[in-house]
């Protein structure tokens, strides 16, 4: 009885936890995002529920022109021309606050070593909002938003199982973006989970790259399968990877649906533990075999390998043969300089020298004491040469007002004067002057 009870609520436990997830998943369907076509055998079938897949397909969107045909799964050509375009053409109701990143891709084997943006959003002013950074140097991907408040956040996964992705080999690399984590998958492999604060929502009045370098902003040289974005944080989970098995091979059962997985959904991750092993199962048709055919031409020779690991060290051989005595060998170099010796005992006395340069003055001597006696005058100097002009004077005072002088000698005659005036008519005699006296000594 006790064992029926427990597996009655056990059953009851399964059945509403997928029902109060779906309504979970329904509700982020806001018409942000548009339905999303894909094929069904991408999909684990944990659910027999088919629900609708929103998302936006980035390889469609950015227009990439399909290069390598001889799978079925073909390979884009990213080109020379910047991958970049305004957000509002590839979000154009904005990007949900929950979803799942998606890609398929492989480097070359010159841009192994590159570091380059899987994925950017950035506003008007090219801060960067979201961003996915894929370090082949480091070996380390990258995930960055911005919080609420607008600092920007950098969460660095180091996992030395991501060492992988730069194998120059095929590989699914999936985010799964939730409202407090983010988790990375790499070929379906849940690789490290970390909890995040609560971000920022998305400006779309930005623009939107993807696959650039970080150098120069041109597109990286890698080759695209596959860029996808579900608006749905589970995918990311519910992905197998049989395509990259064999294109022709898919999932032994699938379906059509963005619900999270039962298993996962029943009893929650701890951010420290790692995702349960898929149930996948890959399986291709069967076909029959047919007769051997005809030997291919040889291939092109291939890129040089990289440098393997340093060999174990090998047992030690046996002793060889003493050897005969060699013939006497050349002087060696000369040696280091050596320390400073001791000092050697004193030296005898030597011969008197000549007379030295007079010496500088001497500083000032101290004060005598007032105790100290006054010595005896010295003798007067011999007198000394004759000095040179000095320095003419300034003018003296005004003198005293001197005694008037004698009376001086009459000066010289002056110039004869000019005829005077013209005599009376009526005979008037003319007052006649005397010779002797003349109009100077009138004055």
């Amino acid at each position: 009885m006790i064992c029926l009870l427990r597996w009655t609520a056990l059953l009851w436990t399964l059945n509403s936890i997928p029902c109060a997830l779906g309504m979970a998943v329904s509700e982020q369907s806001d018409g942000s995002c548009p339905p999303l076509s894909v094929e069904e055998r991408r999909f684990s079938d944990v659910l027999d529920r088919p629900l609708e897949i929103t998302g936006f397909d980035l390889t469609e969107m950015f227009l990439l022109r399909k290069g390598t045909i001889a799978e079925d799964l073909p390979s884009f050509r990213l080109g020379s021309s910047p991958l970049i375009k305004p957000t509002k053409l590839i979000f154009p109701n904005g990007l949900p606050s929950e979803y799942s990143l998606v890609s398929i891709w492989r480097v070359r084997r010159t841009t192994k070593k590159d570091r380059w943006y899987l994925w950017q959003i950035f506003d008007q002013s090219g801060g960067s909002q979201v961003n996915v950074v894929v370090d082949g140097d480091k070996k380390v991907v990258e995930f960055s938003f911005q919080s609420l408040l607008r600092n920007t956040l950098r969460y660095t996964f180091k996992s030395r199982d991501l060492h992988a992705l730069f194998d120059r080999q095929w590989h699914k690399l999936s985010i799964s973006v939730q409202t407090n984590a983010v988790s990375i998958y790499m070929d379906c492999k849940l690789i490290e989970r970390r909890a995040t604060d609560e971000r920022a929502s998305i400006d779309p009045s930005g623009r939107t790259l993807i696959t650039t370098r970080i150098e120069d902003g041109r597109p990286v040289d890698i080759e695209l399968k596959q860029f996808l974005i579900y608006c749905d944080p589970y995918i990311a989970e519910l992905e197998n990877c049989c395509e990259l098995q064999d294109p022709k091979c898919g999932a032994e059962r699938t379906f059509n649906g963005t619900a999270p997985p039962l298993v996962t959904a029943q009893i929650p991750l701890m951010l420290s533990q790692p995702a349960p092993q898929s149930i996948d199962r890959c399986h291709c048709p069967a076909e029959k075999a047919g007769l051997p055919g005809v030997a291919g031409l040889p291939g092109q020779k291939g890129d040089k390998g990289e440098k393997g690991n340093t060999g174990e060290a090998g047992p030690a051989g046996n002793g060889g043969p003493k050897g005969e005595l060699g013939s006497e060998g050349q002087k060696g170099i000369d040696g280091e300089k050596g320390l400073k010796g001791d000092s050697g005992p004193v030296g005898p006395v030597g011969p008197k020298g000549t007379k030295g340069d007079t010496g500088l003055p001497g500083t000032p001597g101290l004060p005598a004491e007032k105790e100290c006696l006054k010595g005896d005058q010295g003798l007067q100097g011999e007198k000394g040469e004759k000095g040179s002009a000095g320095v003419p004077g300034h003018p003296g005072e005004p003198g005293k007002e001197g005694k008037r002088g004698r009376r001086g000698k009459p000066g010289d005659p002056g110039p004869r004067g000019s005829p005077g005036p013209a005599g009376a008519a009526e005979g008037a005699s003319a007052k006649v002057l005397p010779k002797h006296f003349s109009l100077q000594n009138k004055y």
